[in-house]
């Protein structure tokens, strides 16, 4: 019998692996809603056989001695478990799936590491992020539309934008300070994540405007932490200049970058690098013009810098030169110790969601899709936002040990205002 094919866990994974946490467990969860009800074993089928048009997402963690030098996936071939479950409508039914979607990660142990609860027309998909990403299982679903519905769901023709030359960020803040904290709420006395979704009208851009509507959601995103920390005190600026002048404390927004293919070509992992986008302080005084195109210049030049999915520094920690055990109390040191430098939040634009994950005549083609990424401390909130049918789907999460929901809904509220500012006319 021919043993199961084993790859080495990417630089990603790895560190998600050596630094997983029970009280906030790292789970991405994908909102899918329909127009109607979808048939069980019809689904069932669809979904099982979209899992084997992407073999990678079969896998589980593979076994191994204490002195193993890395972790290890083992592609399995067939799912271990039924990936599929409905769940009777009720009028608690999907917050308390969404609250799962939190709270419980899929094993790793088991493959594929993902779950697909549908409550209603709501296919609510939860991904064990140390294995995978959003946008790599929205493909698989994808997918699974296709072969359920029986139509076409190949994904749009990406926006034509002139490719970027490689350009330092002009202008940038420096990083040499450790960035403004998201000011703490009301905390809530339970452990884990909360989050709170909401649809929201597609900011306005004029036509030819040098600035997309992802820049308009990192100037909102900016605008609105900086709002909520005068709000509760926390000015983002808390250490004096040593000349006695202003003292200064940029805001830096981490932003997922993903230049995968969205056919079936699409690798399927965790795919997505990260950069950081800062804001000084006083930026943000700025006219709405002038900082929409100063955000742009910075996240296009960010954009086309090459660099490793988690830096530098997670490529050489992720290098075999010691056991896995011994490399994983190292990762959650250094990932201690460096906490108080950690970006001051995440944006996730996944943009226009590309598939129409059109699930055929009784389903329907869905019309709101949400996403959200985990929260954990020190960072404590993440902003996800995606458009479908032209609205805009924002989810927020927040880590209970940060922020309540009354505070939840408080940051949405500022999220829309700011947002309804970015609507500049020439």
């Amino acid at each position: 019998m021919t043993p199961p094919t084993r790859i080495p866990f990417p630089v990603v994974d790895e560190v998600s692996r050596h630094c997983l946490q029970e009280e906030e467990p790292e789970t991405v969860h994908i909102e899918v809603h329909l127009p109607g009800p979808l048939d069980e074993p019809r689904l069932r089928k669809a979904f099982t056989e979209a899992l084997h048009r992407h073999p990678r997402i079969l896998m589980r963690e593979a076994g191994g001695p204490w002195f193993r030098r890395r972790y290890e996936w083992e592609l399995t071939g067939e799912p271990d478990t039924e990936v599929v479950t409905f769940t009777p409508a009720g009028p608690r039914a999907l917050q308390d799936a969404r609250t799962r979607a939190l709270a419980e990660a899929p094993p790793l142990s088991m493959s594929p590491p993902i779950r697909l609860e549908v409550v209603g027309s709501v296919l609510l998909l939860t991904i064990n992020h140390t294995a995978l990403d959003g946008p790599a299982c929205l493909r698989i679903l994808a997918t699974a539309a296709e072969l359920y519905g029986g139509r076409d769901n190949n994904p749009a023709a990406p926006p034509t934008r002139p490719a970027e030359p490689a350009q330092e960020p002009p202008d940038t803040p420096t990083t040499w300070s450790p960035p403004a904290r998201v000011a703490q709420g009301t905390p809530d006395p339970s452990p884990g994540n909360g989050m709170l979704v909401t649809e929201l009208p597609l900011p306005h851009r004029p036509k030819g405007s040098p600035y997309t509507v992802n820049d308009q959601l990192m100037v909102t995103t900016a605008l609105t932490i900086a709002h909520w920390n005068r709000e509760h005190g926390a000015l983002p600026h808390s250490r004096l200049r040593s000349s006695g002048g202003t003292p200064i404390r940029p805001l830096r927004i981490t932003m997922p970058v993903d230049d995968r293919p969205r056919d079936t070509t699409m690798p399927i992992g965790n795919g997505t690098r990260l950069v950081e986008v800062p804001f000084a302080p006083g930026e943000l005084k700025a006219e709405m013009p002038t900082l929409l195109r100063r955000t742009a210049e910075r996240t296009r030049a960010l954009k086309a810098l090459p660099r490793p999915q988690l830096g530098h520094g997670a490529a050489l920690l992720t290098t075999p030169w010691a056991p896995v055990a011994a490399r994983a109390a190292l990762t959650r040191a250094l990932r201690r110790a460096a906490a108080p430098w950690t970006s001051t939040t995440l944006l996730s634009n996944i943009g226009r969601i590309p598939y129409p994950l059109d699930f055929g005549e009784e389903a329907g083609r869905a019309h709101a899709v949400w996403f959200s990424a985990p929260a954990r401390m020190p960072r404590g909130l993440t902003v996800t936002t995606a458009s479908t049918a032209g609205r805009l789907h924002l989810a927020l999460r927040w880590s209970r040990a940060l922020l309540s929901h009354g505070d939840g809904a408080h940051l949405r509220d500022l999220f829309e205002h700011y947002l309804h500012t970015t609507e500049v006319t020439p």
